[in-house]
C-alpha cells in the first residue's frame, strides 16, 4: 500500500468566535487573529515560524502551495494572511484563508490516525487560548456549511497510473459522492490529476465523528489500492507499457529541456516501474521529492526568481539528470 499512498493529510477548520468570518474580516482585525495564534502556540512544544504573506514574493508563495503547505486558494489574497509552519514542515495553520485557522497534519505514507493524534494535539492547544465559535447541534461553526460539524477533511494523496490509463480511475471518482468521499487532483479542488496522483477526501462533515470518518477513508483507499494493484499486474506483463516505463527513465536521464508536464508524466511511469520492481532505480520517496523540487516557482525560489520559463525547463532536466546519475 506504501507505494501507492504517497502521504495522508488531517485538516481542521476552526473559527474564533468573537470574530466575522474571513470574508467579512478588516485587514487590521485579520492581523489580529494571526497575532493570537501565534501567542497560542507559545506553548506549544512543536516550534513555528510565522510567515506574513504579504512580506513574501509570488514565487515563495506559489512553492508553497507546490510544497502542499497551504492551498491555492490562501494565496489569492495577502493582506491579513499569515501562515505557521513546524520546522519540519509537518504541521502547517492557514490564518485567515476561508476560516480563520486552517490546521493540517501532512504524514508520509498511510498514516491516518497518526496525522490525526498529531492535528488533535495542536488544536487542544490553540483551543486553551482562542474561543472557537461552536454549536451544540452544528458543532464548529465554519464560513462554508460544508465544514460543519467536525470541521475536519481527511485525505491522502494516491499514485494510481494504472486505473488511470484504464480509464477506471474516472468512473470510481464519480461514484465516490454516494461513500461521502470525493477525488480531487495534485493540489485539491479544481486541479487536474498531473502524474497519475489524486487527493481522496472525506466530503461529510457533520452528523459524523473524526474516527468514523478516518474509518471511511480508510476502507475506501483499501479497496482502490487492492484494484490499482490488480490493473498493474497485466500492464507490467505487456511489453509496450514496459517500454514506455524504460524510455521514460532514459529521457528523464539525459533530457537537456525538460517542461512541467512532461516531468511529471515521466515521473509518473518511472515511480509505477520502481514500485512494481520493473526498474532499480531512485525510491518511491526519492521520486515524490524530486517531483516538489521540480515545481516551477520551487525551481525559482531555488535559483531565481527572475527565470524565463525556458530557464526553468532548463534547470529542471539538470536537476532530474542529476538525480537519476
Amino acid at each position: 500500500m506504501s507505494e501507492a499512498v504517497v502521504s495522508t493529510r488531517i485538516r481542521l477548520a476552526r473559527n474564533l468566535r468573537d470574530y466575522p468570518f474571513p470574508i467579512r474580516l478588516p485587514a487590521d482585525k485579520a492581523r489580529e487573529i494571526a497575532d493570537k495564534v501565534e501567542e497560542a502556540l507559545k506553548d506549544c512544544d512543536i516550534r513555528f515560524h510565522r510567515i506574513d504573506l504579504d512580506k513574501v514574493s509570488d514565487a515563495i508563495r506559489v512553492a508553497m502551495i507546490e510544497r502542499h503547505l497551504v492551498s491555492p486558494d490562501f494565496i489569492s489574497a495577502k493582506e491579513g494572511r499569515a501562515v505557521f509552519l513546524s520546522d519540519d514542515n509537518t504541521v502547517s495553520i492557514m490564518v485567515n484563508e476561508e476560516d480563520h485557522i486552517r490546521l493540517q497534519v501532512i504524514k508520509d505514507g498511510f498514516e491516518p490516525d497518526e496525522a490525526y493524534a498529531l492535528a488533535d494535539k495542536v488544536d487542544n492547544i490553540l483551543s486553551k487560548k482562542l474561543n472557537f465559535a461552536f454549536h451544540e447541534q452544528l458543532g464548529y461553526l465554519t464560513q462554508c456549511p460544508t465544514n460543519l460539524g467536525t470541521g475536519m477533511r481527511a485525505s491522502v494523496m494516491l499514485h494510481l497510473p494504472a486505473l488511470e490509463i484504464s480509464g477506471a480511475v474516472y468512473r470510481i471518482g464519480a461514484n465516490l459522492s454516494k461513500l461521502g468521499l470525493t477525488m480531487r487532483g495534485l493540489y485539491g479542488e479544481s486541479t487536474k490529476p498531473d502524474g497519475a496522483f489524486f487527493q481522496l477526501s472525506n466530503q461529510v462533515t457533520l452528523g459524523i465523528s473524526e474516527k468514523a470518518a478516518i474509518d471511511n477513508l480508510r476502507n475506501i483507499t483499501t479497496q482502490l489500492i487492492t484494484q490499482e494493484m490488480r490493473a498493474r499486474e497485466p500492464m507490467m506483463n505487456d511489453i509496450e507499457a514496459q517500454d514506455k516505463i524504460h524510455r521514460a527513465l532514459g529521457l528523464l536521464k539525459t533530457a537537456r529541456l525538460m517542461d512541467h508536464s512532461e516531468a511529471m508524466r515521466l515521473l509518473s511511469l518511472v515511480r509505477l516501474g520502481v514500485s512494481s520492481k520493473l526498474l532499480e532505480t531512485l525510491s518511491s520517496d526519492s521520486i515524490d521529492k524530486l517531483i516538489v523540487e521540480i515545481q516551477p516557482a520551487s525551481i525559482m525560489t531555488r535559483y531565481g526568481d527572475t527565470m524565463t520559463p525556458r530557464d526553468r525547463d532548463i534547470k529542471r532536466a539538470e536537476i532530474i539528470r542529476e538525480r537519476f546519475e
